[in-house]
């Protein structure tokens, strides 16, 4: 973008201070240039407020009396604090100052400045590499006492096993050596340790294993098994013999070259005992001893299956709202706890019922309960969720914390319904009411179900059907309502699915939407209806309407320049729509997309102008046209000529005229219609009656 030399101000004069308007357009056009040579943690606008103070101190220092350099010293110190430290910052930023302040400030005094500016802010720069350099020195001595602290820990960590395990450990040489043993091994194979140091491991398998079990130790060292398991006979005393399980692993240095072997030796009884552990892990939460998904599914499985007919079974998927501020807020700890103490709550909550309470993953709880004559309602149990869940668990003495939830909750559901096809409606009836806001909960609702599952796959199957050119860019025409002339037109999707016929803008975007196609859609759409409409008249405008997050994309005014660049476009036959909802948004970047663009010449339009606060953007922003709300003019489709409605859209058509802007409708399906928007005082309008 090619910003503008900054405008001589009539109130200005040779030698005399800056007007303010020229101090400004300084402080911008420095924003521009300085923002594109580092990543800066400011919003444009928040980074010209800290230019335009900066300028003022500079022109301090050359017109002071007595010269006094040192204030343009802090001025490059205060660059470094700002975060303008790219490799083009220090020569931008003396190039706009300089060619601006050397038209009517003395030479010498500004070169003196500027140079000020320069040590101060090499200086600062230097202070601030140093302060770094400290910190990663810091941090580098402080990764190498961790390490060495790990490496002695987890030496006495293997000594504590090694010495105190119930299990047999043997540490051998890469020949099968015997290098240690400990007690337990020896009593397992009923000889002292003594008697069986010196000997090889191999020595202590049955003849007809020993083989197998070399085999099995030359695939471990090669790498081409992580580790071994294997079970094999052993010899015990008197050569008695034991079938025992070997878990067997690569002893490695620093370097990573295999030194030793460490093999676990465990008996059949053991053995069993290990199983019984691992099957429970592999069943329940390590984190909240619950049941997870796998325990959960098998268990709805069971009782979907031997559910009373009467009563039959209730299904509760929970999701704890605004879990990541805890986590993020007091750690990763804190949130572990919260989870513990939310299972404790849940289990409380139904342990008077034939109930499983599980964690399903992440923030995510199951409840099944087999319902009895006496089971409360759904509505109930819900209310006891959240009482139980509303009490603070107090992480300290000053800190406590409590959890709520969104519920989606399938009560009764058939019983020949598939358990995974249970949780993914209990999961999408779950979202549905998050949608809604926290702590709230939806039954689920099968007509409801069945269309959300359609949509998904229709927004699922988008990106394919973009690919395979099923979606196409059409135009519709902007209508003057005066004399029926064509003005320009308005770039719209258009899906045509081979088995929904038809899916109309809205459809496209709302799809699109849900996944992340949204925004390069958009970029696509952009793309395409500047390269139809560019050989057209001159006079014809293009109309490109945003959602609420296009028109807040950081991106946005970068993909604009490069379309118009690439098709050629003129910039003022582009007209963008911003949604009034988006510009009024107390984060601003729509409306600094919005300023953004009219400097390089693009028109704006707010659309769905008619809510409360829409009046401020045409004030504070340049915009071109409004666009009135949908609802205003379905509202006055089904309402015809009702005296308030007609008073309510003059008003606004009156502002919107007021502010320069002009009054466009959508929405118009009749000759009728159209005068009746006419005589109100709307300019254009765009809708079926001008397209068939």
């Amino acid at each position: 973008m090619t910003v503008p030399n900054p405008q001589e101000d009539a109130s200005s004069t040779p030698g005399g201070a800056p007007s303010a308007r020229r101090r400004a357009t300084l402080a911008r056009k420095w924003a521009y240039l300085i923002g594109a040579t580092a990543y800066l943690p400011y919003t444009h606008k928040e980074l010209e407020e800290h230019l335009r103070e900066l300028v003022d101190q500079v022109i301090e220092v050359i017109r002071g009396r007595p010269f006094d350099p040192s204030g343009a010293t802090r001025v490059g110190a205060r660059l470094v604090e700002l975060r303008c430290v790219g490799p083009d910052s220090l020569r931008r930023t003396l190039e706009v100052l300089g060619k601006a302040l050397a038209r009517d400030q003395p030479a010498d005094r500004v070169v003196l400045a500027l140079g000020a500016l320069t040590t101060g802010y090499s200086e600062a720069q230097r202070e601030m590499f140093q302060q770094q350099q400290k910190e990663l020195n810091r941090t580098l001595l402080d990764v190498e006492r961790e390490a060495r602290r790990r490496q002695l820990m987890t030496q006495a960590q293997f000594e504590e096993i090694f010495v105190g395990s119930a299990s047999g450990v043997a540490v051998t040489d890469l020949d099968g050596g015997l290098v240690r043993i400990n007690a337990a091994l020896g009593k397992t194979l009923n000889r002292a340790p003594a008697d069986i140091a010196g000997v090889s491991l191999f020595d202590l398998i049955h003849p007809e294993d020993a083989e197998g079990l070399r085999q099995a130790y030359r695939e471990l060292l090669d790498g081409k098994i992580a580790r071994l398991r294997i079970g094999r006979r052993m010899l015990a005393e008197n050569d008695e013999t034991m079938w025992v399980s070997l878990t067997g692993g690569v002893i490695r240095d620093a370097t990573g070259k295999a030194e030793q072997f460490v093999t676990i030796v465990d008996d059949d009884t053991d053995v069993n005992l290990l199983q019984r552990r691992l099957s429970h892990q592999a069943l329940h939460d390590a984190l909240t001893g619950l049941p997870n998904r796998q325990f959960f599914s098998t268990r709805l499985e069971k009782a979907l299956r031997l559910a009373d007919p009467a009563t039959g079974i209730t299904v509760f998927h929970l999701d704890l709202d605004g879990f990541s501020v805890v986590t993020d807020g007091l750690g990763p700890g804190s949130g572990d706890r919260l989870l513990r103490s939310v299972a404790a709550a849940l289990k409380l909550v139904v342990q008077d019922e034939n109930a499983i309470v599980a964690r399903l993953g992440g923030d995510e709880f199951g409840i099944l309960i087999e319902n009895t004559e006496r089971t409360p309602d759904v509505g109930t149990t819900i209310r006891r969720i959240n009482q139980e869940l509303a009490e603070p668990v107090y992480l300290d003495e000053n800190t406590g914390v409590a959890a709520s939830a969104s519920i989606g909750v399938a009560d009764r559901p058939p019983r020949d319904l598939p358990p995974s096809e249970l949780l993914r409606a209990t999961d999408m009836t779950l979202r549905r009411a998050q949608r809604n806001g926290h702590r709230q909960w939806q039954l689920f609702d099968p007509e409801q179900d069945r269309r959300d599952r359609h949509r998904f796959s229709l927004a699922a199957s988008m990106a394919g059907a973009w690919e395979l050119g099923e979606i196409d860019v059409v135009h519709r025409p902007v209508v003057r309502l005066e004399d029926r002339t064509t003005t320009g037109v308005e770039a719209l999707l258009r899906w045509n699915h081979p088995a929904e016929g038809v899916l109309a803008h809205e459809d496209c975007v709302d799809l699109a939407g849900r996944t992340g196609l949204l925004l390069p859609l958009g970029e696509w759409l952009l793309q395409v209806a500047c390269a139809k409409v560019r050989d057209e008249p001159a006079a014809k405008v293009l109309a490109v309407g945003l959602t609420a997050d296009q028109a807040a994309d950081p991106d946005l005014v970068g993909t604009v320049r490069q379309t118009l660049g690439e098709t050629e476009l003129s910039p003022a036959r582009l007209r963008i729509g911003f949604p009034a909802r988006a510009l009024l948004s107390e984060r601003g970047e729509a409306a600094d997309n919005l300023r953004v663009l009219a400097e390089i010449g693009v028109y704006s339009e707010i659309l769905d102008f008619g809510a409360a606060g829409d009046v401020e953007c045409l004030g504070e922003l340049p915009v071109r046209t409004v666009r009135l709300a949908r609802r205003l003019v379905d509202r006055q489709r089904q309402e015809g000529n009702r005296l308030l409605l007609t008073r309510s859209v003059a008003n606004l058509v009156e502002l919107a005229h007021l502010a320069g802007a002009t009054v466009l409708v959508d929405g118009i399906h009749t000759a009728e219609q159209a005068d009746w928007w006419r005589h109100t005082g709307a300019d254009a309008g765009l809708g079926p009656y001008f397209t068939t």
